[in-house]
Formats: C-alpha cells, sequence, structure tokens
C-alpha cells in the first residue's frame, strides 16, 4: 500500500456508532454536485472544505496509528477554542476543549518521507470558527472547490483492487477527453472493516481540469 502516491481512506479504523456490517456509518459526508454520470463514474464538484492534518514518519502502519490518535485527540477535545460554535450536531464541552463530530472519510497521503493524515471536519466550521490545535503537531488546513472524476465500487480496498479500478477510471477519463492530473489520485472509503465487502462504497478520484475537449 505504500507505494501507492494517492490519498488513501482510513475510516475503517475507527471505532463509531451506528456502524453496520451492512452499510456506511451514520456521520456527516462532504457535500457535493454532480456534474456528469454514466454508470459507476461520475464527474462532481466539491465546495471548498476545511481539514485538521498532520504529519507522522517512519512506517505506514506507525506512522497512520500516531497520526490518527493526534487528529482522534483533536476532535475529542485537544484544542482551544476561542468561542462556543454553534453545531448542528451535538456539542459536549470538555476540560481539555470542544469535542467535534467526526466526518468521513479519513484522508492520508504519503508526502516524501512522511505521512499526512488529515480529518475532513462538519462543514459549519471555517478557518475562523474551527478551534485551533493544543498539540503543535496538528494544523488546520483549508482544502480548494475542486472538481473531481470519481468511480464507485466495492469490495475489501487492497492494491490489486485499487489499481485496476484507478485504471479504469482513467480510461474513462480518456475516453471522455477530459483533462486531469495524472500525477496523483485519492482512494476512500466509507465503511468500517466488518462491513460485507459487497455492500461496501469504495471509491478513487481524480482531480478534472478541464471539460471534454471538442
Amino acid at each position: 500500500m505504500k507505494s501507492l502516491k494517492a490519498i488513501v481512506s482510513f475510516l475503517g479504523m475507527l471505532t463509531m456508532t451506528a456502524c453496520s456490517v451492512f452499510g456506511e456509518a451514520d456521520i456527516e459526508k462532504p457535500d457535493y454536485k454532480i456534474m456528469a454520470q454514466e454508470q459507476a463514474f461520475e464527474i462532481r464538484e466539491y465546495p471548498a472544505l476545511l481539514a485538521v492534518s498532520t504529519y507522522s514518519e517512519g512506517s505506514f502502519n506507525s506512522a497512520s496509528n500516531r497520526s490518527f490518535r493526534r487528529l482522534f485527540d483533536y476532535i475529542t477535545g485537544e484544542n482551544k477554542p476561542g468561542q462556543k460554535v454553534e453545531m448542528t450536531a451535538p456539542v459536549i464541552m470538555q476540560p481539555k476543549g470542544q469535542k467535534i463530530p467526526m466526518t468521513a472519510p479519513v484522508l492520508m497521503q504519503q508526502q516524501d518521507e512522511r505521512w499526512k493524515m488529515s480529518f475532513l471536519l462538519p462543514a459549519e466550521f471555517n478557518i475562523e470558527t474551527a478551534p485551533a490545535p493544543s498539540n503543535a503537531a496538528v494544523f488546520l488546513e483549508p482544502q480548494p472547490a475542486q472538481k473531481f472524476a470519481v468511480i464507485t465500487f466495492s469490495g475489501v480496498l487492497k492494491p490489486p483492487l485499487i489499481n485496476q479500478k484507478h485504471e479504469e477510471l482513467m480510461i474513462w477519463l480518456e475516453k471522455g477527453n477530459y483533462t486531469y492530473d495524472k500525477s496523483a489520485y485519492q482512494v476512500a472509503g466509507y465503511n468500517p472493516p466488518w462491513t460485507i465487502p459487497s455492500l461496501r462504497r469504495n471509491e478513487i478520484l481524480i482531480v478534472v481540469t478541464g471539460g471534454p475537449l471538442k
């Protein structure tokens, strides 16, 4: 998996309520607008989002475990709220700070010898209203509005399946004469590991830089 220069979802590491062997976790997911659709393929337009991120060095497993703990600590109270933030989900105030609901997916990306993991924050937050991290290794990171080509599929996320679906998505983009970022792609999973493989929702996303060429 470390050879994949991509953003990989780690939703399966979460221990969440409302998880099922039959479907997705009942947690907030980013909104998007479908611009085009053909079978398992879509062109989506995402709004600007806000993530909280951290870097860790070392092996894939050790880096992801350290990063996950840091970010989970942030959303469960290890932050410095400068003001009370009204949220649509329940807010629980704790001595360590403000508790923030979990969203999906959780993202991780290899950058040189480090790994960056990111949690997407609920939509009601922006860079001014999100609680400041208490841990110096954790930082808020605005994500620009972007268009993505997406293929949705089921099964267990493993390199052979990921590579196959990535190739299928690129072939679809080439046939449609889209221009796109060929240097990177994203992998997202929306289910805990105990979900029945045939009912899992997985996605590969590629940034689209231009519509179909005439």
